[in-house]
């Protein structure tokens, strides 16, 4: 978990640069794969990390050694944004990196909605987690730290040929696999989904079941959820078979598991309990 000042400090340079981001349309891709990019050189040098976020070296010190790797041949806006970065404080290290890569995924958001993609790139990262939600050893591979992340992409790529999707749902889902960043591969993606849902002020809501929902279910569900929460809900299906029955409903951090495959683990342990 990140601590306040990190908290406060990313806050404040996304409210700064959404307008900015909003503003470059699709330009605002080439901002996003150069934040990512420089995301991945902070993961991979810590003393890089140490050098931006100390507190005792002058700004202008931090903005020359950006300058220095950026050597002139990044978006202004993007230069503009890492300088702000290390204007700001952090509760630690790593969490300068964390705040690239939340300005990364609000400039692909603002590209989609240049494009007007933003509700597909969402629905269909959400299907990419629905589809490998029973597949343990896909889902192990594609977070293993410990194995190359090109063939980790390698095996993400096989898995999403032919399926259609648009470039930068699969450019951000290969994102998830080659730099994993200390999470498990459909961690990131729910993330992503949720910060998606959140960009257009909707509420992405997984329902699991163990065979299809009518459209008439799936209706009722958007109805009741968006009354409690109080905004748009988008539902997102997903068919598990071993589930059983009943349905399992996660939005954000929240989970109610009303399976019967949940309940009789309950009545398992109960029973072993009495007995």
């Amino acid at each position: 978990m990140r601590g306040e000042t990190s908290l406060s400090s990313d806050k404040e340079t996304r409210a700064k640069y959404a307008p900015l981001l909003k503003s470059k349309g699709k330009d605002a891709l080439r901002v996003a794969m150069e934040l990512y990019t420089f995301v991945a050189l902070l993961d991979a040098n810590r003393p890089l990390e140490r050098a931006l976020t100390d507190p005792s070296r002058p700004a202008e010190d931090k903005w020359q050694v950006i300058d220095t790797i950026l050597a002139d041949k990044a978006d202004p806006l993007t230069v503009d944004i890492l300088h702000d970065l290390t204007d700001h404080q952090w509760s630690r290290v790593v969490h300068i990196a964390n705040a690239a890569e939340d300005m990364s995924v609000d400039a692909t958001a603002y590209y989609a909605d240049a494009l007007g993609i933003t509700n597909q790139v969402a629905g269909e990262l959400a299907e990419i987690h629905s589809a490998l939600l029973g597949m343990p050893l896909v889902l192990f591979r594609l977070s293993d730290e410990y194995s190359d992340s090109r063939s980790r992409a390698d095996l993400l790529r096989a898995l999403l040929a032919g399926q259609h999707m648009h470039p930068v749902t699969e450019q951000m889902a290969l994102n998830a696999t080659i730099d994993l960043r200390g999470r498990r591969f459909p961690d990131t993606i729910v993330w992503l989904v949720d910060r998606f849902s959140e960009h257009m002020d909707q509420v992405m809501v997984t329902v699991t079941t163990a065979v299809s929902m009518k459209d008439e279910q799936v209706s009722r569900l958007q109805d009741a959820y968006g009354r409690k929460l109080g905004k748009p809900v988008h539902i997102n299906s997903v068919v598990d078979p071993s589930v059983l029955g009943g349905m399992k409903v996660q939005y954000g951090s929240v989970s109610t598991d009303g399976t019967v495959a949940t309940q009789l683990k309950h009545l398992r342990r109960r029973m072993a309990v009495a007995g």
